[in-house]
């Protein structure tokens, strides 16, 4: 698509279509053909009709032309100038007593859908998305002595709302010549949509079995911040590279009214940050570029004190006039405070010194989820992750995972040290969260301090604490101040500790690369830049694709054309390349080309016949290839890609997706986390990974041949 801005008045409302078809530019001797795009409302009920036949000059009467069945079928008739069996001039619904068309399966609401229609005195069809559903010979019902003209007298007009059971808005209707392809009509220029990306990670969202949000919120001293990403896709799934301002506000999950302020005075319900000052979310437009435009919010109005009601998200355009395919909601939102009480917290010390000296049988981090009323923070941190990963991502807590020295009485030294500086802090800070938020980094030295009284590691539980609770933003910029001072095993005990806690054994692997990715990254930057602040994209571009290719081990197949502008697009960049654009890049591509490094992904890269793993594409590009002009391929196809939206340090960066078509002939998505601890990996992992998918089971013929 092109960088030129979305025009919003391409798109209208149906009720205000009005299609006359005497048009010099169409020749109506041998019928015509009419497409357009159409997205009903979620409002939308069956029986409805779409667009109206219309008698002109002078002559009364109107009939359907296209309508929705009590089964939301769409439903195309004849021209009632031209047929005798035409839909007569006053009221017959329900319509199936009629000569129609009908499509076998039910219009999708809430969607962008495209129809076709061609229209003679011989025959109808009728097409949804490009493909024929129903066509009809009409030459035994033309009326004698039909002139051609009289196509001419009639006009289609859209439902005009009164009914308040249909609101449609429509996107490119032309009126074109019976000869004229559907297909063309379908593929050139779709329609735009708004949406959140499903597979952008939330680190600081807890997800309830309900598909509701917990984010922590309230007081600036506890809220903590979420980030939300919004793409704009065609309705082909493709992104879209047009600039448009998009705003964020805060609404009722019930009826999508406004979040008020609770008082005069008070703060705006939804905030958003700018040079370190927080502002209301609708005083800060985000310009959407290259498809998509990222959100860091914060929410100042607790659940609690709007009568317990759910929040949600809403994202639209800064239009004037607003459209439904350009908004887009997230998940119903719980906002609590992070307050815990002293006894559950204690309550948690307990279990964790109980787990910590349990030799014989260590409980799993999951046994801290047995109790609902010991509330923790660290019970989901990372549940969006663990979500879609094997159950080998969770680690059992006992004493492999953390060394620690047995006293004469039996207990651990380690869990001694750790009880003691746990009770200081709940004793000073009266049960509160014991990370420090961004209002009170000024404390942050102190509280440092009086933890490192008691403890022998440089890195202090703080800190460990604080990455186990940040997003990945936040920890980036923890790790970075860590190892420019921590010695190697000070990093490898801090993501023991950080696997421990957070219950996902992948942080130890981010941990871990750290210090190398930063080195090289650094290395490269200087190479690049030559010590400038920003660099042409075209002469960076080569020393990227030498640097991964080094590393990835792969001296045969590099990063193509395509690769380079994922690239690009994940940077943020356009013609320059800037040293934050780079990081951003380089944050994403050094964990990718470390998997690849790996003898059993390594093989799968450098392979080309089959093309086992795809280039760097996009979530959007593996499904667009999955797709034919008939619908999907069939079941069991299958893309390998990385996931552009996680990143260093994120657990599952360098990770593999695989994009497959299911059993209910939709697209599916599943991340295949590998134990990247394991430093000879089973060549036949990523095969079993894939082979838990029943839909894929099929491809186990194929791998014992390769």
């Amino acid at each position: 698509m092109g960088d030129d801005e979305c025009r919003v008045e391409d798109y209208s409302e149906l009720k205000d279509l009005r299609l006359v078809l005497d048009q010099e530019a169409i020749n109506l001797e041998n019928g015509f053909a009419l497409c357009f795009w159409i997205y009903f409302s979620g409002s939308t009920r069956p029986s409805s009709l779409i667009l109206r036949q219309v008698m002109c000059f002078g002559r009364e009467g109107e009939a359907p032309f296209l309508a929705l069945s009590e089964e939301n079928k769409l439903m195309a008739f004849p021209l009632m100038v031209l047929h005798k069996e035409g839909p007569p001039t006053e009221n017959s619904f329900p319509w199936t007593d009629l000569v129609q068309i009908s499509s076998e399966t039910e219009c999708p609401l809430q969607k962008w859908v495209h129809i076709g229609c061609k229209i003679t005195a011989d025959y109808m069809h009728l097409y949804i998305d490009g493909n024929l559903v129903g066509e009809k010979l009409l030459y035994p019902l033309m009326k004698d002595g039909h002139d051609q003209d009289d196509l001419k007298k009639i006009s289609l007009s859209g439902n005009d709302g009164n009914d308040e059971k249909l609101q449609g808005y429509v996107y490119n209707v032309q009126v074109l010549p019976v000869s004229s392809s559907i297909v063309d009509h379908f593929m050139k220029n779709p329609p735009v949509k708004l949406s959140i990306d499903g597979m952008c990670p939330h680190d600081e969202v807890e997800e309830a079995r309900d598909g509701v949000w917990s984010i922590v919120g309230g007081k600036a001293s506890c809220r903590r911040n979420f980030s939300l990403e919004v793409v704009l896709l065609d309705a082909l799934g493709r992104s879209v590279h047009k600039e448009m301002e998009v705003v964020a506000s805060l609404v009722y999950s019930d009826n999508g009214e406004l979040v008020e302020r609770s008082g005069d005075g008070a703060e705006a319900p939804l905030l958003t940050s700018f040079d370190g000052t927080e502002l209301p979310s609708t005083e800060r437009p985000v310009m959407i570029r290259h498809g998509r435009a990222t959100f860091k919010l914060k929410i100042s109005q607790l659940s609690s004190k709007s009568d317990n009601r759910l929040f949600r998200v809403c994202f639209h355009t800064t239009h004037i006039q607003r459209y439904p395919f350009l908004e887009a909601f997230s998940q119903p939102i719980r906002c609590i405070s992070r307050n815990r009480s002293k006894c559950s917290s204690e309550k948690f010390l307990k279990k964790l010194a109980s787990a910590q000296l349990d030799e014989t049988d260590s409980p799993t981090y999951n046994s801290f989820e047995a109790d609902e009323n010991c509330e923790v923070y660290f019970q989901n941190l990372d549940q969006s992750e663990s979500k879609c990963i094997p159950s080998s991502k969770r680690i059992k807590a006992g004493q492999d995972n953390l060394p620690s020295m047995i006293c004469g009485d039996g207990t651990s030294e380690g869990v001694k040290q750790r009880n003691s500086r746990i009770e200081v802090q709940l004793q000073n800070d009266d049960g509160s969260d014991v990370t420090p938020s961004d209002s009170e980094s000024t404390d942050t030295g102190n509280s440092e301090s009086r933890w490192a009284e008691h403890s022998t590691n440089p890195i202090t539980d703080a800190v460990i604490f604080k990455y186990c609770l940040e997003g990945t933003e936040e920890r980036s910029i923890l790790l970075k101040g860590i190892i420019s001072s921590a010695s190697n095993q000070d990093v490898a005990n801090f993501a023991e500790q950080v696997c421990l806690y957070t219950g996902c054994s992948h942080h130890r692997h981010q941990i871990m690369i750290s210090k190398e990715l930063i080195l090289q990254g650094s290395e490269t930057w200087t190479l690049i830049s030559k010590k400038n602040g920003c660099v042409f994209w075209s002469d960076a571009a080569p020393e990227i694709n030498r640097k991964f290719m080094s590393i990835a081990r792969s001296p045969s197949r590099g990063l193509s054309t395509q690769d380079l502008e994922v690239l690009r697009e994940i940077a943020g960049c356009g013609n320059e390349l800037s040293k934050d654009d780079f990081e951003k890049m380089w944050c994403w591509l050094y964990p990718v080309a470390w998997a690849l490094s790996k003898d059993q992904l390594n093989g799968m890269w450098k392979c080309m016949s089959p093309k086992w793993i795809e280039g760097l594409i996009t979530r959007e590009e593996a499904e667009d290839s999955l797709r034919v002009p008939s619908g999907l391929q069939k079941t069991g196809m299958f893309i390998l890609r990385f996931p552009t939206s996680r990143s260093w340090p994120h657990s599952d960066s360098g990770s593999l997706v695989v994009t497959y078509v299911g059993a209910d002939y939709s697209i599916h998505h599943r991340l295949l986390s590998l134990d990247h601890s394991n430093r000879e990996m089973d060549s036949g992992l990523l095969q079993e990974l894939l082979l838990q998918e029943q839909e894929l089971s099929q491809l186990g013929r194929v791998f014992r041949r390769n």
